[in-house]
């Protein structure tokens, strides 16, 4: 298994330096720059381009027109963005939208879309093979899936969650398990863009991402900071959603511990019922976003030593540290996923009771 990995890492070290743009360039006319490779590798770009446009009658949301339309480089709305918009490229040159509704598919969201599909594809077959027999204990398959399921369900949920867990569980598993497989899966190279490179060559994409990327982005889909606030809000909805499920209208005021005097608990109110959820919400967020950012960068670094010093002596060091960051990052994968539905767990079951 050692083997396997540090060959797998080996791949990925090698497809980094000579698969990106910045490398194919001409080397030696050029000093090395590691912030493009990082830029390349840590950030999305769209794959599929789509651009939902409302055109009845101008329609506009405020200021903001509906009806979408191409603006070029030398315009006011192209150089002047209210908000981050990819740049395209056609046979007149390149663009960009303004207006409209953009649901263009990138490198995450295809991502997103494979982990999905595998999850489907892993867990609906366990799930049948568990209810045809459930007191049957052969097949690894089935096993391990009932040993990872009971494993969130006794030792994740009831036991933070005063064992009322029941109604929770189809969230925390869903949650478990599809940060567990976006973590594992951004761990693989980006096969896709590989198989476009061999096809096309480098530096061919000019503002565009080719669609062959689609087989496999291989970009972690738990590294953006939209998937990890949106995982967050979910939880944090639900803590008042739970607070007041559970203990009525009440909770407008047992939001705060008992015993507090009434000068202290008028400052305490605000600070438990909004600010502690929310802060909550965006401690998960961070937490999840830079431990499965920071590991990926420290690989590209060490790895980018040996380029930004022009001295291949390094390899000896930076491969093996970055060998040591990839096996931390398998354990880093599990981890922060059971770190995650932990506290999702220990938070929404703190406002079932006043405490």
């Amino acid at each position: 298994m050692r083997r396997i990995l540090v060959s797998l890492l080996l791949f990925c070290s090698a497809f980094a330096f000579t698969g990106s743009p910045l490398q194919a360039e001409s080397p030696a006319a050029e000093k090395f720059d590691l912030a493009p490779i990082l830029v390349h590798h840590l950030m999305d770009a769209p794959i599929f381009e789509f651009n939902l446009n409302i055109c009845f009658a101008d329609l506009k949301l405020g200021s903001y027109p509906l009806c979408g339309k191409k603006v070029r480089p030398g315009t006011e709305e192209f150089e002047h963005d209210t908000f981050r918009r990819y740049t395209f490229e056609d046979s007149t040159g390149p663009y960009k939208w303004q207006g409209g509704l953009p649901l263009h598919i990138t490198k995450r969201v295809m991502m997103m879309f494979i982990v999905a599909g595998i999850m489907l594809l892993v867990f609906i077959p366990g799930a049948r093979l568990v209810a045809k027999n459930p007191l049957n204990v052969a097949g690894r398959f089935k096993n391990g899936i009932e040993a990872m399921v009971q494993f969130v369900r006794n030792d994740i949920a009831d036991p933070n969650m005063h064992h009322h867990s029941a109604g929770f569980q189809p969230y925390l598993l869903t949650v478990f398990f599809f940060i567990l497989f976006s973590n594992m899966l951004g761990l693989f190279p980006p096969f896709g863009e590989m198989l476009d490179m061999a096809m096309h060559g480098t530096g061919h994409h000019g503002h565009g991402v080719s669609s062959i990327i689609a087989v496999w982005p291989g970009i972690t889909v738990t590294g953006d900071v939209a998937v990890t606030l949106v995982l967050a809000v979910m939880t944090t909805v639900q803590i008042w959603i739970t607070g007041f499920r559970y203990q009525g209208f009440q909770f407008f005021w047992t939001a705060v511990p008992n015993g507090v005097p009434l000068p202290l608990y008028i400052l305490l109110w605000p600070l438990e019922f909004i600010i502690s959820p929310l802060s909550k919400g965006f401690a998960l967020t961070i937490r999840l976003l830079a431990n499965m950012t920071a590991g990926h960068v420290i690989i590209i670094v060490l790895l980018g030593f040996i380029l930004q010093f022009q001295n291949y002596w390094l390899a000896f060091i930076s491969i093996p540290g970055a060998g040591m960051i990839y096996m931390l990052e398998i354990l880093v994968a599990f981890l922060q996923a059971f770190v995650f539905t932990l506290l999702s767990a220990l938070f929404i079951g703190a406002s079932m009771h006043r405490h």
